[in-house]
């Protein structure tokens, strides 16, 4: 397998790019020698002292970089399992969300809103939790009723993923509507609005995304296979249905974790994985790395322009990725004479 270079290290240059601006810009500015040189302390190698050290290092260490993590690991996240679900329903309009995972994690965020549940247990959010929950309890329903026999057809998770998030989504309006309280802070979840949580929260959301990560490239041939239609790979000596339901867990689980932290953040699963093809090509052993690094980035910068648009005022990260991933989605349709499929 050829890897092409050039691309890859330009998403590295990006990505590191990207992080070093969300850490550097925001309310307060910290220079770039001081990043640097609060980082080597913090790494005992030099001893480094400048004026405000202990503001600039608080603001580095525990608001900025954690946030920043966060961002790229949704994004990694989010792009990945695009990717992943556009390769295994043969759609290019598929998303992480398609089989019910935003609507089941919104309604499970809105429950723990209009309840007020305050319990916090391993030091999280509780909406994070409920989301979580509902995203993956939503997601295996769908997997149940798409079962047909000992098989599970991807146009009837299809249909079973549209019905059942449609159900989600109602029943979460009707929640907002009994309880307007909790409206606007659902609303803002909804849209990507950052909940805090600091490194607890990247800790957390790490293991989910390299299990999910690790085990969609290890079967990223496979997924290579798949593009031929299902009968084809069966003959090919894999295991279709086995691979369908480790495929559809595995960018579930990637998803439900990236929305349960993240919020409902939409575009980044759609449009990375397109814009990444014209560079890696339709080889998911290429695609999938360069996913983590492009979706990182975009979703990195993306909470880099919410912070800063409207200072002191913060959007949510949602409104950005959608403005600016609306736009170019059609721009790609436009301009792409065939698709890549």
């Amino acid at each position: 397998m050829k890897t092409p270079i050039p691309a890859a290290l330009l998403l590295v240059v990006i990505l590191i790019i990207a992080i070093v601006l969300g850490i550097a810009i925001g309310s307060v500015q910290i220079p770039p020698r001081t990043i640097v040189g609060l980082i080597l302390d913090r790494l005992s190698i030099i001893d480094f002292t400048v004026e405000d050290t202990s503001k600039y290092s608080t603001i580095l260490f525990d608001i900025r970089m954690p946030r920043v993590a966060l961002m790229a690991l949704t994004g990694a996240a989010l792009a990945t399992a695009g990717a992943t679900y556009q390769g295994l329903f043969r759609n290019p309009l598929a998303d992480p969300y398609l089989v019910g995972v935003a609507s089941g994690a919104g309604l499970g965020a809105t429950i723990a809103i209009t309840m007020n549940l305050h319990s916090n247990p391993l030091g999280l959010s509780t909406i994070t939790i409920a989301a979580f929950a509902g995203g993956i309890i939503t997601a295996g329903i769908v997997v149940v009723a798409a079962r047909v026999g000992p098989t599970t057809p991807v146009t009837t998770m299809l249909l079973a993923g549209i019905a059942i998030g449609s159900f989600a989504t109602a029943a979460t309006t009707l929640l907002m509507l009994r309880r307007p309280d909790g409206l606007q802070r659902a609303f803002n979840w909804m849209l990507g609005a950052y909940l805090g949580g600091g490194w607890s929260t990247v800790q957390v959301m790490l293991p989910y995304i390299m299990i999910g990560s690790l085990l969609i490239y290890l079967n990223a041939r496979a997924l290579n296979v798949f593009q031929l239609g299902e009968e084809q790979a069966q003959q090919l000596g894999i295991n279709v249905e086995r691979l369908k339901l480790l495929l559809v867990a595995a960018a579930t689980l990637m998803t439900a974790s990236a929305v349960a932290f993240g919020g409902l953040i939409g575009f980044v699963g759609l449009i990375v994985p397109h814009v990444l093809r014209m560079f890696a090509g339709p080889d998911y052993r290429r695609l999938l790395p360069f996913c983590i690094l492009g979706g990182a980035s975009f979703l990195v910068l993306s909470d880099l322009a919410a912070r800063n648009l409207m200072a002191p005022r913060e959007l949510p990260v949602g409104i950005i990725t959608a403005l600016t991933g609306t736009p170019f989605f059609i721009f790609l349709l436009r301009k792409l004479k065939r698709s890549v499929f």
